[in-house]
């Protein structure tokens, strides 16, 4: 994380700042950090610096891999925060690597039973569908075993979410 160079001040009542120490306190931080641990969550910042890597990546199987790793570790009140804005860098990204990205955050919810974000609908399917290997023997099974969002997208893996190989 980049060292913090800038200021923000904001106006509040007497009580909420009040308020918003004694929080602070009780949460053992001091009111600037409280304040940003409550706007930018780590896990959306986690999720930002993965899609940055995702772009920076000519092999993008360990960010994937990343991803799937924080996206199968946020429990159901975490999920939607971390997810709710897509990151500028998103749309740097192959159309492959932002449909991938939006399947694995659209299986993330429906596995906790949260709505998916809205900037997912943004992500066009996938003209030519793809498979995962290059074998025609398994397209069978990987049009079988696919989860529903990597379908719907056009990706045939063989698992999603919460699966390591």
């Amino acid at each position: 994380m980049s060292t913090k160079s800038q200021q923000l001040q904001i106006r509040v009542t007497p009580e909420q700042k009040a308020q918003l120490k004694r929080l602070a306190r009780s949460a053992g931080q001091d009111v600037s950090g409280y304040v940003l641990s409550r706007t930018l969550p780590e896990a959306r910042l986690r999720f930002s610096e993965i899609i940055g890597a995702l772009g920076n990546r000519e092999d993008y199987r360990f960010a994937l891999a990343e991803l799937n790793d924080l996206l199968s570790g946020l429990t159901r009140a975490q999920l939607p925060d971390a997810v709710a804005v897509a990151p500028p860098k998103m749309r740097d990204l192959s159309p492959f690597l932002q449909n991938y990205v939006a399947a694995m955050v659209e299986q993330a919810a429906h596995q906790r039973e949260v709505p998916p974000p809205s900037w997912g609908r943004d992500v066009s399917p996938l003209e030519a569908p793809y498979f995962a290997t290059p074998l025609r023997s398994l397209r069978l099974h990987l049009l079988r075993a696919a989860p529903a969002p990597f379908k719907r997208r056009n990706i045939f893996v063989d698992s999603g979410v919460g699966a390591r190989v």
